[in-house]
């Protein structure tokens, strides 16, 4: 059981991870990664839905019945994602309003609503909640290593230190505009598969088509 446990809450972070290898969860990478701050606040927005929904999906499996089983769970979803966004309203109204409605876009995400379906209606709730809460990390750590470039390299900063000092103030650096545009968070993830994928070779996915049957297709 405990090795259960261990692979529900550590595979998704890299073995599993629901961004590189399902390529999920990509629309909020767009947006709220050109700094760390909002990435950070995301990040933990969606682990807590991610978990909560989870174990509570798990927790009514067995009295759930078949035929509303997908509105029961947005609606649990949709419950936990205003619980966060008014907390964030409340207590980091500054960073609420630089996430905008992406918050509220939880309740549609494909990493939260897929594992409630595919894991949190067949297992047990302490396991369900370990699976949310990895596959929350999982995009967590995809998240934060995007944002992270993106801010570093558009602004030299981070948190809204300065690392990298800027010629306009007097420093070395010349920032790149560009990674603070949303094609460039494509670009960066692009990147962070290739580099998952050359050191999990496992992840890569067979060629659909094979050139030498293409060719034995052609002469034929």
């Amino acid at each position: 059981m405990r090795s259960v446990a261990k692979s529900a809450l550590l595979d998704p972070i890299v073995d599993d991870n629901p961004v590189t290898l399902h390529v999920l969860g990509i629309c909020s990478a767009l947006a709220v990664t050109t700094s760390l701050l909002p990435s950070l606040y995301m990040c933990v927005a969606l682990t807590v839905v991610s978990s909560l929904a989870n174990a509570s999906v798990s927790a009514i499996r067995r009295v759930l019945p078949g035929s509303i089983r997908i509105i029961v769970q947005m609606t649990i979803i949709a419950s936990l994602v205003i619980v966060v966004d008014e907390s964030l309203q409340a207590f980091a109204f500054k960073t609420s309003r630089e996430l905008s409605v992406f918050v509220g876009l939880i309740i549609t995400n494909c990493i939260v609503l897929g594992r409630t379906e595919s894991f949190a209606s067949k297992n047990p709730v302490g396991l369900s909640f370990l699976d949310g809460l990895g596959n929350g990390l999982g995009y967590s750590v995809i998240l934060i290593l995007v944002a992270t470039s993106r801010e570093l390299l558009g602004k030299g900063t981070l948190l809204g230190y300065t690392i990298f000092p800027s010629v306009a103030d007097g420093g070395w650096y010349n920032p790149n505009g560009m990674m603070l545009l949303p094609p460039s968070a494509f670009f960066v993830i692009g990147l962070i598969i290739w580099a998952v994928r050359s050191w999990k070779v496992e992840q890569v996915e067979e060629p659909e088509f094979l050139i030498h049957e293409v060719h034995r297709t052609e002469v034929h």
